[in-house]
């Protein structure tokens, strides 16, 4: 779920992590859930050392999300929301933890992967309800990070995020799926995978303006999309919109 364009300039002038600070991003595990929620900054400081994973994918956001790729199709950093959220300390990833029931099992086999997409959801949802400013709330993500998917196919984290989108989508949320041999394209560069992590992920912001090119393959989310950003648009207009470009992606397929 990178960024389809150059995010909007936050200016802030504080360069400092975000001061709404709460025990479920200090690391601690809260209302009996199966997921543990670590900002980057705990992460640093080494409160996630029993989850390595945690601190391999913040590694890898670091080096692949915020920096340009000759093979991008665009200027820019891959994705640009990234680097605002570590700097202003809106950065999160929860582990799926495996606590030998099944229950949780690190997203893997006998996981019940859409309770855990629930509760990441309500984590992400709890950070957001502290956040007041709306560059704040933009550059909220999440990380859910999910060791025992099976790292060379990726068929069930992507049905999971598929069934997912809908409801969050409908919501303003974006929800993305991360994988070791994801196959969704690049939108410039159609041979580019962007969205390919050394752990399997799926990642929770804000859906913003931005983010149209990922949501005209699929009508529903194209309305929901225009519903929220276009809403002094009438709902025939709108309408004849989604099938106006659905129709010309088929043209040009």
């Amino acid at each position: 779920m990178t960024a389809p364009a150059p995010a909007p300039a936050h200016p802030h002038p504080h360069p400092h992590p975000h001061p709404h600070a709460t025990a479920a991003a200090a690391g601690v595990r809260g209302g009996g859930g199966a997921l543990r929620l670590f900002s980057a900054e705990r992460i640093d400081a080494g409160d996630a050392a029993a989850h390595p994973e945690a601190a391999h994918v913040l590694d890898w956001a670091r080096r692949f999300l915020t920096t340009a790729h000759p093979d991008l199709g665009r200027s820019g950093p891959v994705c640009p929301y990234t680097q605002p959220s570590l700097r202003r300390g809106l950065f999160h990833l929860a582990v799926a933890e495996d606590d030998g029931t099944g229950a949780g099992g690190g997203g893997g086999e006998g996981s019940d992967l859409p309770a855990l997409v629930a509760e990441l959801r309500a984590r992400y949802d709890g950070l957001l309800a502290e956040l007041t400013e709306e560059s704040d709330r933009e550059l909220l993500t999440v990380l859910l990070v999910l060791p025992g998917v099976d790292r060379a196919d990726s068929t069930a984290l992507d049905e999971a995020q598929r069934k997912a989108k809908d409801e969050f989508v409908e919501q303003g949320l974006m929800i993305g799926q991360f994988h070791p041999v994801c196959e969704e394209p690049g939108l410039w560069n159609r041979s580019f995978r962007p969205l390919r992590a050394p752990v399997p992920l799926l990642a929770v912001r804000k859906l913003l303006v931005f983010d149209l090119p990922f949501l005209t393959g699929d009508e529903t989310h194209l309305n929901h999309y225009l519903a929220r950003f276009a809403p002094e648009v009438p709902a025939r207009i709108r309408d004849q919109l989604v099938t106006s470009v659905r129709a010309h992606q088929r043209a040009a397929a």
